[in-house]
């Protein structure tokens, strides 16, 4: 299945208004006096000398440097284009050109030959490469930990023997109940009070009779 083709408008309109500048500049060329391939070289070149300043100065930015002498030929050229066309929109007899305009159309392949030299043979400087920091000196070096003495504590906690647990708190009203029930047990039996009894005499959970028997004793 062969893609789709679509316009885009951004490269439509740019294609327009570059064919109207081109087509303004060599008549401008034209009526100043530079006919046949001429004609046609002089828009190519303004044209040419505006893309390549405008490269220029973004690489500058990139690599921050500086970029006044690429925005002064970026202005030149920008009035070299501007001016013929807004020449051409009748406010200048091309049959009768002034002699100054056929100076600036005979001096202009200078003019660019010249910015286009100088924005070719004027590298970016190139980035600073990062020093790395030594390792002594390291501003902020990692603690070192002695890991015997973390190991002799985990083993003697481990091989420690587990104490009882202790027990849970119990009210003092239920307790004080529990030793009467406990003496009572006692009196009638002659032995002391066993835990399943305790739990049904009092009625608790049996964790809770647990504690109630170790406080007993």
């Amino acid at each position: 299945m062969r893609p789709s083709i679509r316009p885009d408008a951004v490269l439509v309109q740019a294609v327009i208004a570059g064919a109207l500048s081109f087509a303004h500049l060599h008549d401008i060329a034209e009526a100043a006096g530079q006919h046949g391939w001429k004609a046609w070289a002089y828009p190519i070149s303004v044209d040419l000398l505006l893309v390549a300043a405008w490269r220029r100065l973004r690489t500058l930015r990139a690599t921050d440097g500086p970029v006044r002498s690429a925005w002064i030929w970026f202005a030149v050229a920008l009035v070299a284009s501007l001016g013929a066309n807004v020449a051409t929109a009748g406010l200048l007899d091309l049959h009768q050109v002034p002699a100054w305009l056929r100076i600036l159309v005979a001096g202009w392949p200078a003019l660019a030959f010249l910015g286009g030299t100088f924005l070719a043979h004027n590298p970016a400087p190139p980035a600073e490469p990062r020093t790395p920091v030594p390792a002594e000196c390291d501003p902020d070096p990692e603690p070192t930990i002695d890991r015997e003495p973390v190991q002799e504590a985990v083993t003697a906690a481990e091989s420690a023997p587990a104490l009882p647990p202790a027990p849970a708190p119990v009210a003092p009203p239920l307790l004080a109940h529990a030793r009467k029930v406990a003496a009572a047990h006692l009196t009638a039996t002659g032995t002391p009070i066993d835990l399943d009894t305790l739990t049904a005499r009092l009625g608790v959970p049996t964790p809770l009779a647990e504690s109630i028997a170790a406080q007993l004793t």
